[in-house]
């Protein structure tokens, strides 16, 4: 192990799959520490350190969306759910708990390396060679450390709820599509989920206390995208 090494907990079931994955990414500098039951990975997520969390849905002993929550209670940790059900609402329910990322079975193992890499350098914030501050109005950005503030007070977002926001932000008074976001906080171009960008910018329409009815800082521009207006 070193510095470089990405630390990733893997909660599976799925001896064979987590063989495949763990021989796959160690191969990339990805250390991968793998539990097959729910209570043990909740446990060794509690007491461990990492740099992402791989869960599964379908889990004995406790199940992917139950982990995702008691994780979330605490953790800002990256979570991306790997599961056999890849029906538009499990996605859903999955982002609406607090996932940052979701892999139906079967999966590459090169595109989950892919989704692992862009993750965990958002939250290390290596997003390119721009690191200084973006403010507009109350709201400023730090993408170096990963931080946003509105109105001096810091806001409790994930690496991708960040990301989003950075994109919108710097981009402020342009429609950005759904694809443009996807692309924009994944750093490549994904399989267009529109959902999961919809349930995102619901989040930070909370925390950025803006009235969803009525939005004043993150506009929705039908059948197009979303705007972030230059005065919020």
């Amino acid at each position: 192990m070193n510095d470089n090494d990405i630390h990733v907990l893997m909660i599976e079931d799925d001896a064979k799959l987590t063989a495949l994955v763990r021989e796959y990414l160690s191969r990339h500098q990805i250390v991968v520490t793998a539990e097959r039951d729910g209570e043990q990975g909740l446990a060794t997520a509690h007491r461990g350190s990492f740099d992402l969390v791989l869960l599964d849905l379908m889990l004995p002993g406790l199940s992917g969306l139950e982990i995702c929550q008691r994780i979330r209670q605490h953790s800002d940790i990256p979570i991306i759910m790997i599961t056999a059900r890849g029906e538009e609402a499990d996605r859903v329910m999955g982002l609406e708990i607090g996932a940052d990322d979701y892999l139906a079975k079967p999966f590459s193992v090169r595109e989950l390396l892919a989704r692992i890499r862009a993750t965990v350098r958002r939250v290390r914030g290596q997003m390119g060679p721009q690191q200084k501050l973006v403010t507009c109005g109350e709201l400023v950005l730090d993408p170096g450390a990963q931080k946003a503030r509105l109105a001096e007070e810091e806001l409790d977002l994930t690496g991708y709820e960040f990301a989003l926001l950075y994109a919108l932000v710097e981009r402020a008074g342009r429609v950005l599509s759904r694809e443009q976001l996807m692309h924009l906080a994944r750093g490549s171009a994904d399989e267009a989920f529109d959902r999961s960008v919809d349930v995102h910018i619901s989040h930070l329409r909370q925390k950025l206390g803006d009235n969803p009815r009525h939005p004043k800082r993150i506009k929705t521009v039908r059948g197009i995208g979303y705007l972030f207006m230059a005065e919020g």
